[in-house]
């Protein structure tokens, strides 16, 4: 077993001799053969977007696991949205639900916290400094790696350690000898936009607890059930309802808390199970694993199950540091979307009615964000989960006649714009993944774009969205354009040829929010030229009285995914278009107005890769005829965006989406239109990139020569055919062999400039 902490990074070699016997006519020869196997998880450090803006959780979970232990500050606040952050020296306790990089704090639900003597829970909680069982620790005593979490807590002086199974999660406390053993349960704790609404404990026998948490915030109807069991009788018990202390076997009430008591002298470890529902606690139970308290095995079995997930890349480098960063970075892109339904398929939708899915279906959708590259990723190396999230967005479908936008725990927060599960659904029918009923998903796609809210009464009036019709309209319009050209995709493959003529049509609503003048795509009235005045395209305002969504003019002026060699033609053709494109990176990195949005970080110029809508806009030197600038500016933000510190992520880790980037691009390769099933060449980093697919084959990308100073491609190959362009398809990919390139210090201005259909 590998343990970790964020102050040192360690790789295990395995070495496993394989003995093999040779017989030949004459004699029998024996050799020894010596195969070095690395710990993939040695080098993951889940502490990496834990400072800065990233926004992730330490704690422990499985690969797209139900639940996430992980310890809790107590803080409100931005920078707390998975309710840790690395500057803080306090826990508060340890929930069972978590978001990984997300921009708004919601879940922290079923917080545990074990304690040394009792505590006045009837005290009133505004603030962390009024959490009484709160504890400073040391990060220097905490210790992560996937599938395990552990900390010494300094004021019970306790040790705790996490792990999880993927529907059960497994805490243990070591108290000092002698010390007081007791444990807090406080389902009133909350976190930024969260608030409980009806809260319940009850002793079901000596080791067992149940109850739910019923709560409003970000997801307006969540519902969580739970049963916990101890290792230790409960030896007593104290429950407080909203803050009044209450002599009973079960207590109900908007905020509800309880401390329990253990027996200090049988032996210094209280351990606990415990497994959660969207449906019941009876759910609840038949999800909590019946093994025997065996935290150390649970915690290999975990750590294993991301050996395994992890390997499906394996990559070639003689720097550690990347390894760090690439396997963290796959790490991060496969902790959501998060397992929702329950072992026997039952899940609950946001209108409470009971769904019984003969699939896995997931929650914590983050749309807006994943279908860039997160979602592109899991195509190649978990297609069998595809299918699933896409029946779970078609199950939100059934009910509310829309596709989702972003789901949190079964419930439609409608956060960030367009209709992205619409992408997904289409690169996962190009992309040949089954599993889904593809006539059902095109209804939904359609239906989904035709209907008039959010925006869209106005973009089908006018072909566009005007500024004074919504907030973030050219932001909008354009995803919506891309929206639309995906469900004309979808049509031409179904045979729906009316239905293509007029998607296809509607996808060039980006035209009319272009303005030649300033090269801008900029907010409109419905007349021609009635620019929304003043302009300044670094001008900034965050969410509203504002044609852009958390940017500016500069970040969302390239969002043309579908139709690139158009929108170059806009700019009067490639020259004037590498012109403004070099400016974007090279322009100062100023924003102005009074209330800019924090989410424009990672600035070069004014690319801002903080943020996913600039994720794609290096690779428009592709389609532009200098892929040499595309491998620059990609090594440029590989080498600058991601480091091995806390604060090594750029913004925002939005459920993996900003760590599919680096996946994607390290190893030479980014979906720059995912529904297209192709992918863009980058500038790769490392020596080799294995990639094992599920089909049995593997796919290998070798770059000769790569260094720090060797970044752009000299010639490539495809299974030894010479390859020059600058887009290859999924299909090639699937059929497995090797992507060779031969790197070098200048730019080959030659190579990949040739327009050609990807193969």
């Amino acid at each position: 077993m590998i343990l970790k902490n964020r102050f040192s990074i360690e790789r295990s070699l395995v070495v496993v001799f394989f003995f093999a016997t040779f017989f030949s006519c004459a004699e029998k020869e024996e050799n020894t053969d010596t195969v070095e196997t690395e710990k993939l998880t040695g080098y993951v450090d889940p502490f990496i977007g834990t400072g800065g803006h990233g926004h992730t959780f330490p704690g422990a979970s499985q690969p797209f696991g139900m639940l996430q232990p992980s310890p809790d500050n107590g803080r409100n606040g931005w920078d707390w949205c998975s309710g840790y952050h690395i500057s803080s020296d306090t826990i508060a306790g340890f929930s069972q639900l978590h978001l990984s990089g997300t921009g708004i704090g919601d879940l922290a639900d079923l917080l545990f916290m074990p304690v040394n003597e009792e505590i006045d829970l009837g005290q009133k909680v505004n603030s962390q400094k009024d959490i009484p069982y709160a504890s400073p620790f040391q990060h220097d005593s905490e210790i992560a790696v996937p599938g395990f979490y552990s900390v010494f807590l300094n004021k019970p002086e306790v040790k705790v350690s996490l792990t999880t199974l993927n529907r059960t999660a497994y805490h243990k406390y070591e108290f000092k000898k002698s010390s007081e053993q007791s444990v807090i349960l406080d389902l009133g704790f909350a976190i930024n936009w969260d608030k409980p609404t009806e809260t319940a404990i009850k002793i079901e026998n000596k080791h067992i607890i149940s109850g739910y948490r019923h709560s409003t915030g970000w997801a307006n109807n969540q519902k969580v059930f739970y049963v916990a069991e101890f290792s230790k009788p409960i030896e007593k018990h104290r429950f407080f309802k909203n803050y009044e202390l209450t002599e009973t076997k079960e207590v109900s009430a908007e905020k509800t808390s309880a401390q329990f008591y253990f027996d200090k002298d049988s032996s210094q470890t209280v351990e606990m199970k415990i497994a959660v529902s969207s449906v019941s606690i009876e759910n609840a139970k038949e999800n909590l694993d019946k093994g025997s308290f065996e935290f150390d095995k649970i915690k290999e079995e975990a750590t294993k199950n991301w050996e395994n997930e992890l390997s499906g890349i394996q990559v070639k480098t003689s720097r550690d540091s990347l390894k760090s960063i690439f396997y963290t970075a796959l790490y991060h892109t496969k902790l959501s979307p998060v397992t929702f339904s329950d072992s026997n398929g039952e899940f609950r939708k946001e209108n409470d009615s009971i769904v019984t899915a003969d699939y896995t279906a997931y929650s914590t959708l983050s749309l807006w964000d994943t279908f860039r590259a997160q979602q592109p990723l899991l195509t190649l190396t978990n297609p069998d989960k595809v299918a699933d999230i896409i029946n779970s967005m078609l199950e939100y479908y059934k009910t509310e006649k829309s596709l989702p936008v972003w789901t949190l725990y079964g419930n439609e927060t409608n956060t960030m714009t367009g209709y992205h599960s619409i992408p997904v659904i289409a690169e996962a029918y190009f992309k040949g993944i089954d599993g889904f009923d593809a006539e059902e998903a095109y209804e939904a796609m359609k239906t989904t774009m035709m209907q008039n809210k959010r925006g869209l009464e106005a973009y089908k009036k006018n072909g566009f969205i005007p500024y004074d019709a919504s907030d973030e309209s050219v932001t909008m319009t354009l995803e919506y354009a891309y929206n639309d050209w995906c469900v004309a995709q979808m049509a031409r493959a179904l045979d729906k040829e009316e239905d293509f003529e007029y998607f296809t049509n509607r996808a060039k609503a980006y035209k009319k929010v272009f303005d030649k003048e300033t090269g801008f795509m900029r907010g409109r009235k419905v007349e021609e030229n009635s620019w929304k005045e003043p302009f300044d395209p670094k001008h900034s305002n965050h969410r509203v009285n504002t044609v852009y969504t958390e940017g500016n003019a500069w970040q969302h002026s390239w969002f043309i995914l579908h139709e690139p060699e158009n929108f170059i033609e806009l700019h009067g053709g490639q020259k004037p278009f590498n012109e403004k494109l070099e400016q974007l990176f090279n322009e100062s990195s100023e924003i102005t107005g009074d209330h800019t949005s924090a989410d424009i970080t990672g600035l070069i110029g004014q690319y801002a890769h903080g943020n996913e809508p600039s994720h794609h806009i290096a690779y428009l030197f592709n389609k532009s005829g200098k892929p040499w600038r595309t491998q620059y500016w990609v090594s440029e933000i590989l080498k600058t965006q991601y480091t091995t510190k806390p604060d090594g992520l750029s913004g925002n880790e939005d459920a993996g989406q900003m760590s599919a980037w680096y996946v994607f691009s390290s190893m030479g390769l980014y979906p720059f239109n995912p529904a297209s099933a192709t992918y863009e060449i980058g500038s790769p980093v490392f020596e080799e990139s294995t990639i094992k697919l599920k089909n049995g084959e593997t796919f290998k990308i070798i770059a000769k020569n790569v260094s720090e100073e060797n970044i752009y491609i000299q010639s490539a190959s495809v299974n030894g055919t010479d390859f020059n362009q600058t887009t290859i398809s999924h299909k090639t990919i699937l059929k497995g062999g090797e992507l060779v390139f031969k790197m070098g210090a200048e730019p080959n201005k030659n190579w990949g400039t040739h327009k050609t259909a990807a193969n």
